[in-house]
């Protein structure tokens, strides 16, 4: 598939209906066949260096989480690093998830997520969002986001309730833009966030 057929797959919009907050599913991509550059380009770089410079950049840690696609199936989610706010007016936030994510189809389907801001205490929490083919939230306490219904993680720092509205491609990752229909945050001013860095968290 081609750069501009891959981008008309991946960017999906979805808009509410009347008053209803509710989203259609984005349909999920084909795993595609990666290449970093053309056959004529330069070499790319050493993948270990480009992890590691880009390591000491540190980062918050945030779970994605989706509700579940049918009765008797359990919510999805993944632990995420690249999240971040991207507008103000409209309200919207952006992740990044790899192409080759099990967990992105799922949330694709749902058409809607929340993002789980974690805190300082939260780390063996995020491996277990990290690893894949097991039950992520066996033993994991949470609740329904007001508008999507997706899992709102307790003891999280703040909590972001989207629907997707705009899908991207970006090499082997694709950039997935939400828009915010609720948020909150705890009333710990001083409560410190999960950071990681250089491979670990602080």
């Amino acid at each position: 598939m081609g750069q501009a057929g891959m981008a008309e797959a991946a960017v999906r919009y979805l808009r509410s209906t009347g008053t209803e907050p509710l989203a259609r599913p984005v349909d999920a991509l084909p795993r595609p066949e990666l290449r970093c550059v053309r056959e004529n380009d330069r070499a790319p770089l050493d993948q270990t260096e480009f992890r590691r410079v880009l390591g000491t950049f540190a980062t918050g840690v945030t779970v994605v989480t989706a509700p579940p696609a049918g009765p008797g199936t359990s919510p999805a989610g993944f632990a995420c690093q690249s999240f971040s706010s991207l507008s103000l007016d409209p309200p919207l936030v952006a992740f990044m998830v790899g192409r080759t994510s099990t967990t992105w189809p799922r949330i694709a389907r749902a058409g809607v997520f929340c993002v789980n801001v974690l805190s300082a205490g939260q780390g063996e929490l995020c491996r277990a969002f990290a690893v894949r083919g097991a039950d992520k939230f066996a033993g994991v306490e949470y609740t329904p986001a007001p508008v999507s219904g997706s899992p709102r993680l307790t003891g999280a720092l703040a909590w972001i309730d989207c629907a997707i509205h705009a899908v991207h491609t970006g090499g082997d990752h694709l950039i997935v833009v939400g828009r915010v229909d609720a948020l909150g945050a705890g009333d710990d001013e001083d409560a410190a966030p999960l950071l990681f860095h250089k491979g670990r968290f602080l």
